[in-house]
């Protein structure tokens, strides 16, 4: 148990890193939790712990820091709830195959997004939301939740690419995504404990990594910067497209 505990903080501890700033360490997390033996839907349940400790603390570091644009976060998010309702709806009976595949695929999209790097070109001014740009977003981020209801995994390449097209830095990306996300996840937790699909204590073990893993990307994206950010997205995006096609 020792050695378990220890296996999930540092796992815990590199996905925590790679989600606050690029995204997919539920990649790294769940085949880890399903090889000590949790059935799918408790490792499934297991992770959001760790997911939501390491938001909280994530969304806590960008506000600290200034680099919340909060007024942005509260329109993107309630769309992208009402759309992981309805993902989650079609989400019954998917298959592995087509998992990896669209996933690989939305991945891979990303990848193209970070090598055209709109943010270079134009950037969105958080002071000034018109409606127009408030419709975008709601839209935008409702597509989002819809993907993350219906899949879930990958969901934070998806968001660096919505919130990359409107022209966000992607320092204020990752606070919007960590808080999303969060929130996506809260919803997620209640109907996995409400199920009795969690397990308390290899979750706490994880949870405690990810969320110093958390903490370290929130600094790492602060003091690094979009270029640096960008360069390691573009490099975590095409490991795991990788990883997912073979």
């Amino acid at each position: 148990m020792t050695l378990h505990i220890l296996l999930l903080f540092g796992m815990g501890l590199v996905a925590g890193v790679i989600n606050v700033l690029a995204g997919g360490g539920s990649l790294l997390t769940l085949p880890v939790l399903l090889f000590l033996g949790l059935p799918a839907a408790v490792a499934n349940g297991t992770n959001r712990v760790a997911i939501l400790v390491q938001n909280i603390v994530a969304v806590d570091g960008f506000r600290r820091s200034g680099h919340l644009p909060l007024k942005i976060a509260l329109v993107c998010a309630p769309t992208a709830l009402l759309g992981s309702v309805l993902g989650a709806e079609l989400a019954v009976g998917i298959g592995d195959e087509a998992f990896r595949r669209i996933l690989a695929g939305v991945i891979l999209m990303v990848c193209g997004v970070m090598v055209i790097d709109p943010a270079r070109r134009f950037r969105f001014d958080a002071r000034t939301l018109t409606r127009a740009r408030i419709i975008a977003l709601a839209g935008t981020f409702f597509v989002i939740g819809f993907y993350g209801g219906f899949i879930q995994a990958g969901v934070g390449f998806l968001i660096i690419t919505g919130l990359l097209v409107h022209g966000m830095d992607l320092v204020r990306i990752n606070a919007v995504k960590v808080f999303v996300v969060g929130l996506f996840t809260i919803t997620a937790l209640v109907v996995f404990v409400a199920h009795g699909q969690v397990d308390w204590s290899l979750g706490a073990a994880l949870a405690a990594g990810n969320a110093l893993g958390g903490w370290l990307g929130t600094r790492l994206a602060v003091t690094k910067g979009h270029a640096w950010i960008r360069k390691l997205v573009l490099v975590v995006a095409v490991l795991f497209a990788v990883r997912l096609f073979w």
